[in-house]
């Protein structure tokens, strides 16, 4: 008997066969117990995840003599004909190599008579969305009106391309694409079943190569069962995927951890002597990364495809902080290494990138708590460093120069629509407890969200907690806005008194009749 690829060996029959697509088949199966099938379904997701396999399996099930559990018997005379091929209420079409409207119409010719074998006859359409519009138009009238007997089952990898009006008349599933984790654990019993030795780490590694796809997980697996003679072991696959080893990935993170820059390039130059795939180098620099993450956080996240020691070490010599910008820098040099000169120049550019937007270690810093005597609290060290005074820890007032409103501005880090109310708001008082502020009633407006990030502001300036109060009321004192607004008002008046008493300007006037075009005089500062 002729090879059969794992693939097609090992595709599901029934429904407790799937993997990864629980929420399709648990809504098939309720549909089935209930007798509530709808006339058309549509199937959609990426390739290999298991539409077709899963329009197959619901079209057996429907005809099935002998459900079980809402299963395919696969005993009865109608399973064994899908299984074989011969049934003949299954009109299976791909719409890729049938895109005309002669086709579509040739195909519905006989959707009026009723079935030769089983309860319906079932018209499944692999990849519907390359259906010409006439094609669809066609299709359209006999999938709003089916006869009884008849169910329509669609897939394809590109919902987007299928008329609304269709769309709207299917009972849509959309399969999802499928974890690491689930493929390597449907590898491992495949190979349980074929008696073949393999390695779980090597499993991974083409669980992670298959991108969501089993089918294309198998296919790969087919051919790293031959490349190594029978088994699959890790060496074998890395060598058949064109990925590097761990080992290079390593030295890389304890270069990073500590901060030799030369060694990262070297490294770099010796793994590029071997032609690496640097794509995938970076991948495996990220999964560790994100395992060294894992494991600052919680100390017992360890996978086996890590070395633990390893990772232990690594974890405690770099910083949380320095592991999330690494990652983060990966993850952005991996979108952009394509736009590199070459791979090798855009791994590199990553790597020292990594160095260079690394934080600088700062001094160690002992911040004083702030001492607790007679039921008050003393200001803390750092706010009595910035304003130096005589009296130990029991300043009630800030110092003199504190009190100047327009320079507490101007100290203040704030922006935008904070700084537009400190700038309309006049200073009251300041007192242990409150920063009073007055503003004039038509700019009240400005408050609200602004009023709780300039007291912010304010708590960081004077280095404790402080209330913030502003109170509406006409005010007498100029504004910082104010004084702003006037100090431009006199540039511009001395800048139009110059140019009035410039003797050339005068000149021109008596000369050749010109005037001053009232607004075009700006002052230069």
């Amino acid at each position: 008997m002729a090879y059969q690829v794992l693939a097609r060996k090992w595709r599901p029959s029934n429904f407790k066969q799937l993997v990864g697509q629980e929420h399709v088949s648990q809504s098939l199966i309720h549909a089935l117990q209930h007798d509530r099938l709808h006339h058309a379904y549509l199937f959609t997701g990426t390739r290999g995840v298991g539409k077709t396999t899963v329009a197959r399996i619901l079209a057996k099930a429907i005809n099935c003599e002998n459900l079980q559990d809402c299963n395919p018997c696969g005993e009865c005379p109608v399973c064994k004909a899908f299984e074989q091929g011969r049934f003949m209420d299954l009109i299976e079409v791909d719409a890729a190599s049938r895109t005309k409207v002669e086709d579509t119409r040739d195909l519905l010719d006989n959707v009026q008579y009723a079935p030769n074998q089983g309860r319906y006859k079932i018209y499944l359409i692999d990849e519907v969305h390359m259906l010409s519009g006439h094609s669809f138009n066609a299709l359209l009238k006999t999938l709003e009106e089916p006869p009884p007997h008849v169910k329509f089952l669609l897939a394809t990898t590109d919902p987007q391309k299928i008329p609304v009006t269709v769309l709207s008349r299917c009972l849509q599933f959309n399969l999802k694409r499928l974890l690491p984790e689930q493929i390597a654990t449907q590898m491992g019993f495949i190979l349980g079943e074929e008696n073949i030795a393999f390695d779980p780490v090597a499993l991974k590694t083409l669980s992670r190569a298959a991108d969501g796809s089993l089918r294309d997980g198998l296919s790969l697996l087919d051919q790293a069962i031959v490349y190594g003679s029978g088994s699959v072991n890790l060496a074998d696959v890395n060598t058949m995927l064109g990925t590097v080893a761990q080992q290079p990935v390593e030295a890389l993170l304890q270069a990073l951890a500590e901060a030799d820059a030369k060694r990262l390039i070297q490294i770099v130059a010796s793994t590029a002597e071997l032609t690496p795939d640097f794509s995938d180098m970076l991948q495996r620099l990220l999964r560790f990364l994100h395992r060294i993450a894992l494991v600052q956080q919680l100390p017992d996240c360890h996978d086996p495809e890590f070395d633990r020691e390893l990772i232990d070490d690594l974890a405690k010599a770099m910083s949380a902080d320095d592991v999330q910008l690494y990652y983060q820098i990966g993850l952005i040099g991996q979108r952009d290494l394509e736009l590199a000169p070459d791979p090798r120049m855009g791994i590199e550019m990553v790597l020292l990138r990594m160095l260079a937007f690394r934080p600088q270690a700062l001094p160690a810093q002992h911040p004083t708590k702030p001492a607790i005597t007679s039921n008050k609290i003393a200001e803390p060290a750092a706010a009595a460093t910035a304003y130096p005074v005589t009296q130990p820890a029991t300043v009630t007032t800030p110092p003199p120069q504190a009190q100047n409103w327009p320079e507490i501005i101007a100290a203040l880090n704030i922006g935008g629509r904070t700084r537009e109310l400190a700038n309309n708001c006049v200073l009251d008082k300041i007192d242990e407890q409150a920063c009073h502020l007055l503003i004039d009633p038509h700019y009240q407006r400005i408050g609200n969200l602004a009023e709780s990030k300039l007291r912010e502001a304010l708590q960081q300036y004077f280095g404790r907690p402080l209330k913030l109060q502003i109170s509406a009321q006409p005010v007498q004192q100029m504004t910082p806005a104010a004084a702003m607004q006037r100090a431009r008002d006199d540039r511009q008046q001395a800048a139009i008194d110059a140019i009035d008493a410039d003797t050339n300007v005068q000149t021109l006037k008596d000369a050749f009749g010109a005037r001053i075009l009232p607004g075009s005089i700006e002052p230069l500062n």
